[in-house]
C-alpha cells in the first residue's frame, strides 16, 4: 500500500513506516495520546478533551502532539481505537444469533463503559486496526447463512444502529447517581400522567396503568429489542433460503 493514501495517524496505528520526520525520535507512540484523552473523557466527557490538556496528561508540550496527531480529529481515531479494544471471542461453533448478540452486547458494554464515543462525529466508515476487527468480527457472524456480502453488512449496521440508540436514549440520565436518576423517573412519570390524559392520548394514557420505569437499563429491555431486530434478520434469512 502507498503510505500517502492513509492519514498519518493511520500509519502510526497500523505501524506502516512512514516517511521520516526532522525532530527528536518520539518520546511515546500514538496510542498512549489516545490513553492520556481517554482519562480526560472517562472523568469529564469530551468537552474536556483538548490537545493542550492531552498534552499536559502527557507531561509534553501541545506542539509536540502535532508530531503524532495533525487535528482534534486524529486524536477521536485513536481514542475510539483505544477505547474499544478488541471484540470478544466468539465460539465458531455458535449460531449467528448467539454470535451477533454477544457482538452487541459486547458493543454496548464499550459504550456504557465510555459513554463519550456517543459524542464522537461520525465522519466516515471507521479504518483503524480494532474498528475493522469489529467490522470483520460482525460481518462473520452471518457467515454461514445465505446472506449476500451487502445483506450481512446492512445487518451488522442495523444492529449496531440499535445499540447506538438504546444506549444514546439512556446515557445522560445513567450518568446521575442512581437516586437522582429514580427521582427524575418518578418526577417524568407524574408530569406524563398530568399532560397524557385518556381524553386527548388514551394509547399513551393504557400504557401508563402498568408499572413504568423511563429511566432505567433494564437488560431485559435491551434484550427485547434486540431480540426483535434479530427477528427481522431472521426474516430476511428464511427469504434468501
Amino acid at each position: 500500500m502507498d503510505e500517502n493514501e492513509l492519514p498519518r495517524v493511520l500509519q502510526q496505528l497500523w505501524g506502516i513506516e512512514g516517511r521520516s520526520r526532522p525532530g527528536p525520535k518520539p518520546a511515546f507512540q500514538v496510542q498512549d495520546i489516545g490513553d492520556a484523552a481517554i482519562k480526560l473523557a472517562d472523568a469529564g466527557g469530551l468537552g474536556a478533551v483538548s490537545m493542550s490538556k492531552v498534552a499536559a496528561e502527557l507531561g509534553v508540550t501541545t506542539m509536540a502532539l502535532y508530531r503524532y496527531v495533525e487535528a482534534k480529529d486524529d486524536l477521536y481515531v485513536v481514542m475510539l481505537d483505544q477505547a474499544f479494544g478488541l471484540p470478544p471471542q466468539v465460539d465458531e461453533a455458535a449460531d449467528w444469533r448467539e454470535r451477533i448478540t454477544t457482538w452487541a452486547e459486547a458493543f454496548q458494554a464499550a459504550l456504557q463503559k465510555h459513554p463519550w464515543i456517543l459524542q464522537v462525529p461520525v465522519v466516515e466508515p471507521p479504518l483503524s486496526p480494532n474498528q475493522l476487527v469489529w467490522m470483520e468480527e460482525g460481518l462473520r457472524a452471518f457467515e454461514h447463512t445465505p446472506l449476500t456480502p451487502t445483506d450481512r453488512m446492512s445487518a451488522m449496521l442495523l444492529v449496531n444502529i440499535y445499540v447506538r440508540g438504546t444506549t444514546g436514549l439512556s446515557a445522560s440520565m445513567l450518568s446521575m447517581p442512581p437516586e437522582e436518576a429514580a427521582a427524575a423517573g418518578k418526577q417524568y412519570l407524574r408530569r406524563l400522567r398530568s399532560l397524557a390524559t385518556p381524553d386527548r392520548f388514551p394509547t399513551i394514557a393504557a400504557g401508563l396503568d402498568e408499572p413504568q420505569d423511563y429511566i432505567d437499563n433494564d437488560p431485559s429491555e435491551f434484550s427485547f429489542g434486540l431480540t426483535t431486530v434479530l427477528d427481522g434478520i431472521q426474516t430476511l434469512i428464511s427469504r434468501r433460503n
